[in-house]
């Protein structure tokens, strides 16, 4: 069987950071939303039901987890731009898009966000 590419979605990662350029974002950890689109090539993983030749979602999430947890970041672009770099870093990604939203950002709205994506 001929498979098109594979999606994996990781769908409302809620985590804290340090994001933002004004005193209070700087000093204090905020709430972002991260939602991850992961298209890649899964035939040999399909046929052969081995991790080895799978895309390892778990891994990729700890690996986001461990980058927004650990660092801070001044501009929502910039923290997107990174995990847009995990998100599509294994050699059998052919798209991979992010969008992480910064809630409460804003008077009167529920969030901010913002989305980048790459074709590799």
């Amino acid at each position: 069987m001929d498979l098109n590419p594979a999606t994996i979605r990781i769908k409302n990662l809620r985590l804290r950071t340090y994001i933002g350029i004004n005193e209070d974002e700087i000093a204090n950890k905020q709430d972002v939303v991260i939602n991850a689109k992961i298209v890649y090539r899964a035939e040999t993983a399909a046929q052969t039901d081995d991790m080895a030749n799978a895309l390892n979602y778990r891994t990729i999430t700890k690996q986001i987890i461990a980058l927004v947890e650990n660092n801070r970041f001044g501009l929502l672009e910039k923290l997107t731009s990174d995990v847009l770099a995990l998100a599509s870093a294994h050699a059998s990604v052919s798209y991979a898009e992010v969008e992480i939203d910064k809630p409460h950002a804003l008077r009167f709205a529920d969030s901010v966000s913002l989305t980048l994506s790459v074709n590799k």
